[in-house]
């Protein structure tokens, strides 16, 4: 999440652990706590792939945290002349502020190395984007009420039980998505494939699904409103062909280890090189996706990886025709919203009838003549 929420978070907690005791410090005192494991983004591992990989690791583990707290509770109980507090208050204090940072993080698509150094994949349980209103204003309500009252009980507590309701109320909805799309995904053979549900931008009402299917993917925007309405799903490559080229480098393998199957593959010349670039589907929108790497070059008929990896900027197209859009589709399912059309045509494997008609909302990300296009199936 973003870090005003953090450190809203961090106050609302921190307001209702000790917020009769010391009033608005409480809340001053938790939201720097919330945000600081967001301090591992000053480190520059001097890769790109290194950077993304491994931030929200050391300083995101709950191991971490919780030597932290224990640590941070200990001194303070022996240092202060806060008698009243106790020390099971003060570890309350410490770990829910820090712990429940990665824990939020969590809920996000990028994912959390909340396991860390255990060897395990980052733990992602998509509930929220990255930035959502609705969850973070009742934070900040309780944050400012409490800094201009400087009562730092009630209101932090009341914001704190807004934000956990909305969250509740999230993963209904995506139960509510998931149960609608699994016929679909049946019927389509894709019962077992790999799958990821996430809100779009800045709301929970209408949900993005990705689906692996090997080479494939399959893309469909399934919202809470569509009641009867069966998602469609569009595919497109994922240039599988490429993925063992990028797996020959320890920066694809990290990449993969990061992401999993979410990732796709394709050549591009930049600076009148070939170059291998992966892009992490997870994140974004389709045609609007911001983490891509270069990764190799080609050297005559053979690949060499690059000794430091860059991140590229997003090759996206108008975004601002795909937000409005978007807004639209949320409240209702027709007419269809084809995500295809903000993607270069070359990725299309297969689109349903409505998305083969052309465009008139916004202009296409790849714009090439109709000649120079193919027709996908």
């Amino acid at each position: 999440m973003d870090s005003v929420t953090q450190a809203a978070l961090g106050a609302a907690i921190g307001g209702a652990v000790l917020g009769r005791h010391l009033g608005r410090r409480a809340v001053l005192f938790g939201a720097v706590l919330g945000t600081l494991p967001d301090l591992d983004v000053v480190i520059d591992y001097g890769d790109a792939v290194a950077n993304v990989t491994r931030h929200r690791g050391f300083s995101h583990s709950l191991f971490v945290l919780a030597g932290l707290a224990t640590t941070l509770a200990l001194l303070v109980r022996r240092l202060t002349p806060l008698r009243d507090i106790g020390l099971g208050r003060w570890l309350a204090f410490f770990g829910l502020c820090l712990m429940t940072h990665p824990l939020l993080d969590a809920m996000t698509t990028y994912g959390t190395q909340i396991w860390w150094p255990l060897d395990v994949h980052p733990t992602a349980w998509p509930l929220v984007f990255i930035i959502d209103p609705l969850y973070s204003l009742p934070l900040l309500a309780g944050l400012i009420v409490a800094l201009i009252t400087g009562n730092g009980y009630r209101a932090p507590t009341w914001g704190l039980a807004l934000s956990c309701a909305y969250l509740i109320v999230s993963l209904g909805a995506k139960t509510l998505v998931d149960h609608r799309l699994t016929p679909v995904l049946a019927e389509h053979g894709l019962a077992e494939s790999p799958r990821l549900i996430q809100p779009t931008p800045f709301n929970i009402l209408l949900w993005r699904a990705t689906i692996i299917d090997d080479n494939d993917y399959h893309e469909t925007l399934v919202g809470v409103f569509d009641g009867d309405h069966s998602p469609t799903l569009e595919t497109f490559s994922r240039g599988a062909s490429l993925e063992p080229v990028a797996l020959a480098s320890d920066a694809g393998r990290r990449l993969d280890w990061f992401a999993g199957p979410f990732l796709r593959f394709d050549s591009v010349t930049r600076d009148e090189r070939e170059t291998l670039v992966a892009t992490d589907l997870r994140l974004g929108f389709p045609g609007f996706h911001p983490f891509r790497y270069a990764l190799a070059e080609r050297q005559g008929v053979e690949w060499q990886p690059l000794a430091t990896t860059r991140q590229l900027p997003e090759a996206g197209g108008d975004d601002g025709a795909a937000m409005r859009r978007l807004v639209g589709r949320i409240l209702a399912p027709e007419p269809m919203l084809c995500t295809s059309r903000f993607v270069p045509r070359e990725w299309i494997v297969e689109v349903p009838a409505p998305c083969r008609q052309p465009a008139h909302d916004g202009r296409r990300a790849a714009e090439r003549p109709p000649a120079e296009r193919p027709e996908p199936r």
